[in-house]
């Protein structure tokens, strides 16, 4: 056993650390996350999360805190934004590891852990500077208590799983206690001992819970007041629900795709062993990882935005689910294995042109040398927050006076994420100007900006121009 847990922990190093140095800050999504928590450093503020040099709350502050954290260990840098999502997925290898050996027995903790290092979508998350490992170990812990607490009677386990719930929701939000909440809830129906639900909502642990979560978001209500409340709830809860941010991915069979792609290739032997000779019958763990896996993928599947990791906290028990089958089937789970560690080892090296093409670095090192008394502006279909970042400079989103009008965050609407410092074409200034503009949005910007220009970089989506006089 003690070899089997030295090759989880040499694969584990291996494909989450190895290799993030190289992997640049990305956009739309990672930069935002990365620039809050160097801001919150450079300003010394680690309460309220900031961005181009404004409050603003889309996210509550655990996450931020283990960014600068990775900052003050290992720089501002891609490796110290990304060393704890690959810390969060050790912690989620190592609970599902206990909780499946105690549960499930002998080496099926030990497959399950496997499976999950080398699963593409756990690899990717991974690696990303994004909130979503952080908030899997939360759940993981709540409901791996809750189900220990319940099969063996220890109420210290389900006063865990209170403790849990409240980095989940410090991490994601109230959505890191509705789900575990909705699982437990269907789970307790189908095992017909819907009453005890009272006996685990005890008052002590309800005080526990509302006495973490209570630590951040009290003193920011009191801080900020409504905008807080209208921007991390109103805008990105309840908005994020009813109205999709992202409506070209709004269609039913998204989650689907993301089931295929993502778990690949571990889901197919056993569904097709199961289909050709009967799936066996559920004891009560199987029960609980199935309702698991289903209210994750169908609470999902109803909200109105659709983004491919928010059915990411399926894959433990679905990993578990599928060790059992494994453990049985151990030839051909070792096939799998070292496929998919090679495959995997290799991706990080294929990786790193197509997520340059999606970062604002090599901007920014062409942008910095000429920046002195320059005025920078972004015509881009997707604001590059990553230049921001590597460069530290302002950089000023371009639009039309009208388009400025619609654009500015205005009360709970989609806007609310349009939170980068704004200029018009109009208000263009008459002295340095840098500018960096989407290939196909070139001939526009000429039409638009009205000046003479040249070019100074051409990337691979982007082109870079200085003012004629100023080059």
């Amino acid at each position: 056993m003690e070899n089997r847990i030295s090759i989880l922990i040499i694969l584990y190093l291996a494909l989450f650390f190895f290799g993030n140095w190289w992997l640049p800050i990305t956009d739309p999504t990672e930069n935002c996350y990365a620039l809050t928590a160097k801001e919150m450093l450079e300003a010394g503020d680690y309460f309220s999360t900031r961005i181009y040099g404004d409050y603003w709350f889309d996210k509550p502050i655990f996450f931020y805190w283990e960014i600068v954290l990775g900052y003050k260990i290992f720089g501002v840098s891609e490796f110290g934004g990304r060393f704890f999502s690959g810390v969060a997925a050790g912690g989620v290898i190592f609970v599902v590891f206990q909780f499946a050996e105690r549960v499930f027995g002998r080496g099926v903790g030990w497959v399950a852990g496997v499976i999950l290092i080398l699963t593409p979508e756990f690899w990717y998350v991974g690696h990303a500077v994004i909130t979503d490992m952080a908030l899997l170990f939360w759940m993981c812990g709540s409901l791996f208590c809750f189900y220990i607490g319940y099969s063996e009677g220890g109420g210290g386990f389900w006063t865990a799983a209170f403790l849990f719930a409240g980095g989940g929701v410090l991490t994601k939000g109230p959505v890191a206690v509705l789900l575990p909440g909705l699982i437990i809830l269907l789970f307790l129906a189908v095992e017909k001992k819907l009453p005890l639900i009272r006996k685990f909502l005890s008052e002590r642990r309800l005080f526990v819970f509302l006495f973490i979560i209570g630590l951040w978001y009290l003193p920011m209500g009191v801080m900020h007041g409504a905008a807080f409340f209208n921007q991390l709830i109103g805008v990105h809860n309840l908005l994020r629900a009813a109205v999709s941010e992202h409506p070209i991915f709004n269609v039913w069979y998204y989650y689907f795709v993301v089931f295929l792609i993502g778990l690949l290739p571990w889901q197919f032997p056993p569904i097709i062993f199961g289909v050709k000779n009967g799936f066996p019958a559920l004891n009560s763990p199987n029960k609980f990882l199935l309702i698991w896996a289903g209210v994750v993928f169908f609470f999902f599947q109803m909200m109105a935005t659709k983004y491919p990791t928010y059915t990411f906290p399926y894959v433990v028990p679905l990993a578990i689910l599928f060790a059992q089958f494994y453990v049985r089937h151990f030839s051909l789970f070792k096939k799998i294995a070292a496929l998919m560690a090679v495959f995997l080892f290799l991706s990080i090296f294929a990786a790193i042109p197509l997520i340059q093409r999606n970062s604002g670095k090599d901007a920014a090192e062409i942008i910095l040398p000429l920046s002195e008394n320059a005025c920078v502006v972004s015509y881009q279909r997707i604001y590059s927050g990553s230049i921001t970042f590597y460069s530290g400079l302002k950089m000023y989103r371009l639009e039309t006076a009208a388009n400025v009008a619609k654009l500015k965050p205005d009360g709970i609407s989609w806007n609310a994420v349009n939170v980068m410092p704004f200029m018009s074409f109009e208000e263009l200034p008459s002295g340095k100007i840098i500018a960096v503009v989407d290939k196909e949005r070139v001939e526009d910007f000429f039409v638009k900006s009205g000046r003479a220009w040249r070019l100074v970089a051409e990337l691979p989506t982007l082109k870079i121009y200085i003012t004629d006089n100023f080059f």
